[in-house]
C-alpha cells in the first residue's frame, strides 16, 4: 500500500481519494485550532501559495488527540481556518491520528510495517509527513519544524 491507495473525508464530509495527489509532493500535517503551533497555519498557507503550481500540495488533518486542542466541529474548523488564515489547501474532516481509533492513513504514516520506511509517534499537533510524487513515505518532521524550514523547502524544490 502507498499514500495514493487511501480515501479520506474532506472537511465537508466528501470522499477525497489521495490518488488525486499522484504526481505531487505532499506535506501531510495533523492540526489543531487551540495549539501553540496553530499560527503555523499561516506558514503552511504561504508555502502552499508559493509551490501549489509546482506539483506540491498540503493536506491538513484536524485532530483532537493532544491536549483537547481541537474541540471544534468540522464546520467551525473550516470557518476558523478560512477567516483567520485564508486556508485554500485541502482541509480534511476532524479525525483521530493515534490509538485504536486512528484512521488507516495515520496508521500507515506512523507504522514501518505499513509504510516500509519508519515508525514514528505523532507526539503532538502539527507533525509533518513528507510524501513523494509516487505516494512513498519520505520523512517525518516534529511539530516545532516551521513550514518554511530550509529542510521542507529544499525537499519541495528537489
Amino acid at each position: 500500500m502507498n499514500f495514493h491507495d487511501f480515501v479520506v473525508k474532506d472537511i465537508k464530509g466528501e470522499d477525497y481519494p489521495l490518488s488525486n495527489c499522484k504526481g505531487k509532493k505532499v506535506l501531510v500535517v495533523n492540526t489543531a485550532s487551540r495549539c501553540k503551533y496553530t499560527p503555523q497555519y499561516a506558514g503552511l498557507q504561504m508555502l502552499y501559495d508559493r509551490y501549489k503550481d509546482k506539483n506540491f500540495t498540503i493536506i491538513a488533518f484536524p485532530a483532537n488527540n493532544f491536549g483537547a486542542q481541537e474541540p471544534y466541529s468540522n464546520e467551525e474548523i473550516a470557518g476558523s481556518c478560512s477567516v483567520n488564515y485564508g486556508i485554500s489547501f485541502p482541509l480534511m474532516a476532524k479525525i483521530s491520528v493515534e490509538g485504536p481509533d486512528a484512521i488507516p492513513l495515520f496508521k500507515w504514516l506512523t507504522n514501518k510495517a505499513e509504510n516500509g520506511v519508519a515508525s514514528v509517534g505523532i507526539g503532538w499537533n502539527f507533525r509533518k509527513f513528507l510524501i513523494d510524487e509516487n505516494g512513498r513515505w519520505i520523512k517525518s518532521l516534529p511539530s516545532n519544524v516551521s513550514p518554511d524550514s530550509e529542510e521542507i523547502v529544499e525537499w519541495i524544490e528537489q
